[in-house]
């Protein structure tokens, strides 16, 4: 996600999600106090996750990628936002949370340029609290995109290989639609101008990839709309998603933050060959398992461990 407040609409958007999640899953098993802020014993992984559905997946994944190598693990999911979890990083009350890099960055420089990945990273390592470093970066990202609904691709035969440029001669003849501040921000239409030269017919404004921008992207009530790329709206309603090349609305790989001195060798390495083969599509595909089919979210990552060779 391209920023703090664009990750907090996942709070509201699968607030029902985050319900179903607090009976299954990682929750189940573990401590019901995720802000319990005791330290696990030395040989114990805590593995913890924000309060939305896809990190309390992501956590899953994680920590059962560590159980397949032998190492204990405990979770704390669902605990909160990113200023209460970096703070339980920082104590060593937990000892891997899943993160996106642009998003992290952001949130310790906010006014740091994001030129690609490894530059991403290597500013976040800079900025973090001594006692956390970052892992290798898996090509899966959710962050903020420009999305066609169905009829308008079939329209103007835009595809998944279609990137933003493509829009160039068609958009004066689109609504797009966003969260207000979509229409005034260089990661909207700003940057969408001056970046790929796309001058749209009017800008309709909604919410911030919530069920508004969705509902008006399905019914034909704008053409194209900001939606974060592993919505599983997306599957449903068959919206195109289209690449950014010129990565105008920045970086948002997730990425395992880890408490340094509560994570052996082995586990980075267990977690690294996780993060090697998750994508943004996978990602999408598994949300969708937990966001629409209802499936616990511990079961869908350890299927798909098992499916990769991981498990």
């Amino acid at each position: 996600m391209t920023s703090t407040a664009s990750r907090s609409r996942s709070i509201i958007v699968l607030a029902a999600t985050a319900a179903l999640l607090a009976g299954c899953g990682s929750s189940d098993e573990e401590n019901d106090n995720p802000l319990a802020g005791d330290k696990a014993s030395g040989d114990t992984v805590v593995v913890g996750s924000n309060n939305f559905a896809e990190s309390i997946l992501l956590a899953d994944i994680y920590g059962e990628a560590l159980k397949a190598k032998g190492l204990k693990v405990t979770y704390k999911p669902n605990i909160g936002s990113r200023e209460t979890t970096y703070g339980l990083l920082k104590n060593g009350s937990i000892t891997v949370l899943p993160e996106y890099n642009g998003s992290l960055l952001a949130y310790l420089d906010p006014k740091a340029e994001q030129k690609s990945a490894e530059a991403v990273n290597a500013a976040v390592k800079t900025k973090l609290d001594k006692k956390l470093t970052l892992l290798e970066s898996s090509p899966a990202e959710d962050k903020d995109s420009v999305s066609v609904n169905a009829e308008t691709a079939k329209k103007h035969g835009l595809t998944a290989d279609s990137t933003l440029a493509d829009l160039k001669d068609i958009a004066p003849e689109m609504v797009i639609g966003g969260s207000p501040e979509f229409q005034t921000r260089h990661q909207g239409l700003l940057g969408l101008k001056d970046v790929y030269g796309l001058e749209f017919k009017s800008f309709k404004a909604l919410d911030a990839g919530g069920p508004l921008t969705q509902a008006a992207l399905t019914k034909n009530t704008v053409q194209a709309a900001d939606i974060f790329t592993t919505d599983p709206t997306i599957t449903k309603e068959k919206f195109v998603v289209l690449k950014d090349p010129e990565n105008l609305f920045g970086f948002a790989n997730v990425t395992p933050l880890v408490y340094k001195s509560g994570l052996s060798q082995e586990g980075i390495d267990a977690l690294d060959a996780v993060s090697a083969k998750l994508d943004t599509t996978t990602l999408l595909d598994l949300d969708s398992q937990v966001q629409l089919e209802n499936k616990d979210p511990l079961d869908v990552a350890k299927a798909w461990l098992a499916s990769v060779g991981l498990d």
